[in-house]
């Protein structure tokens, strides 16, 4: 596995009141992004997604990922306002078996009278701090860069 999730990162994301986007690509390249909170990352690493429909975009897409060896792409935010992007690469679609079944019992739990579709493996390939918290790291040490626009209502405004 490319990628290993520190136990406060997966904490992060498999918490309930974090945001996850999950952007995949159609046959013409046309990216596809949804709003995903059945994602989460399991006790092996891998992120999984429960995906409810067989006919939704997202897992027409998600095949074609498979065949023709394509990457996918997940945002999150977490409850603490953090950002992270992943690049992950789908392994594996289970549609029956004891791992189906676990997760089909659980979702039911959760979300009541649903169908499951496909438990889909995807694989973590990197992962990227995004946002503020990021963007504090990446000037630390470097000269703070200003538009004279802003300098001049700095100035005005003393």
């Amino acid at each position: 596995m490319a990628v290993a999730f520190s136990p406060e990162f997966v904490k992060s994301f498999n918490d309930p009141a974090a945001t996850k986007v999950l952007a995949t690509v159609d046959g013409e390249g046309i990216p596809h992004v949804v709003f995903k909170g059945s994602l989460h990352i399991d006790d092996s690493g891998h992120i999984v997604l429960l995906e409810l429909s067989e006919y939704s975009e997202t897992n027409r897409n998600l095949v074609r990922s498979i065949w023709f060896d394509h990457k996918v792409a997940l945002n999150l935010r977490t409850s603490d306002n953090r950002s992270f992007h992943i690049v992950g690469k789908p392994e594996r679609a289970i549609i029956a078996g004891p791992v189906f079944e676990r997760y089909y019992q659980d979702i039911r739990a959760r979300l009541g009278d649903v169908d499951l579709s496909t438990v889909w493996i995807i694989e973590p390939q990197s992962l990227v701090e995004k946002g503020k918290t990021a963007a504090a790291k990446a000037n630390e040490g470097r000269l703070p860069l200003i538009h004279l626009d802003r300098i001049a209502a700095v100035s005005t405004a003393h």
